[in-house]
């Protein structure tokens, strides 16, 4: 929990084979702060120490599954320190510029989505309502979407001069040529859409989506153990050798550049693009 916060900001439940990681700030749209993103990286690891468990559901409470980083609610905490778990960097709050905002997404963006997309058992995102910028980034770590067909999809942080998120899937997750649009218009891509072009599994009626995911974890889970854990590896080397590891590298640190480049030229980091802004350019 956070200052501010009375609920776990992330629940965790088991049924059967199946565990389900639920997001839980529904008040925010589930808007990860760093409270966050360290309770999901701890339920990780208790579902893969779990041998009961086959396969993970990740999923959002309320309307929406995430509508990204945390930039703006009373639960932001993004100065304060936190156990690293993803990495070397150091402690990034007594730390100032980029220097600070390096390492600190060096450890819970990209650090904690690649060592999550490496779980050794199927994880499965349940997707409603927004799956916006940091919520493409959790979604994208997953073997698996099933999305409502009320879900869409927007990475629209070119609007703060910054090209895409830290986890920058989005040639492999999508045409090159779709994601240039997906980027350059900060557009909302529709369940359809995402499952047209490849990027979601399924697309089930809103009120169906958590029976309609638990269906499909349950099938899963009546493969061996090791079956799905060298599955999952096989694939995940393929996208590695097709340029996925050393393309995150590459963009992440383009990303840093923007941000440099903003702190110099704009009234801050991100472009002066806060949630009001972002929400009256269509976020």
């Amino acid at each position: 929990m956070t200052a501010g916060e009375e609920t776990p900001v992330v629940r965790y439940a088991r049924q059967g084979p199946v565990a389900t990681v639920t997001m839980n700030r529904p008040d925010y749209r589930n808007a990860q702060n760093s409270a966050m993103t360290y309770a999901l990286d701890r339920a990780f690891y208790r579902a893969a120490d779990d041998d009961e468990v086959k396969v993970v559901v990740l999923a959002g409470e309320g309307r929406h599954f995430s509508a990204g980083h945390d930039i703006g609610s009373p639960g932001r905490d993004a100065h304060l320190p936190f156990e690293r778990r993803a990495g070397l960097w150091w402690d990034h709050s007594d730390k100032t510029g980029a220097e600070s905002r390096y390492a600190r997404e060096s450890e819970v963006y990209l650090g904690m989505c690649r060592r999550w997309r490496e779980l050794p058992k199927p994880v499965i995102a349940s997707v409603q309502g927004a799956c916006v910028a940091g919520g493409l980034m959790l979604a994208w770590i997953c073997d698996l979407i099933v999305a409502a067909d009320d879900a869409f999809f927007a990475d629209p942080v070119v609007r703060m001069g910054i090209p895409g998120v830290e986890y920058f899937a989005h040639p492999w997750v999508m045409p090159p040529r779709i994601a240039k649009e997906f980027l350059y218009t900060g557009d909302r891509m529709p369940a359809q859409r995402a499952y047209q072009l490849g990027m979601v599994n399924r697309v089930v009626p809103s009120a169906e989506l958590a029976d309609r995911t638990r269906e499909l974890a349950e099938r899963i889970a009546e493969m061996p153990r090791m079956g799905l854990a060298l599955t999952k590896r096989a694939v995940n080397q393929a996208e590695d050798l097709q340029g996925l590891h050393t393309g995150l590298d590459s963009v992440f640190g383009l990303h840093h550049l923007a941000h440099a480049h903003n702190a110099e030229t704009a009234p801050d980091p991100l472009g002066g693009m806060d949630i009001k802004k972002m929400k009256e350019a269509g976020s």
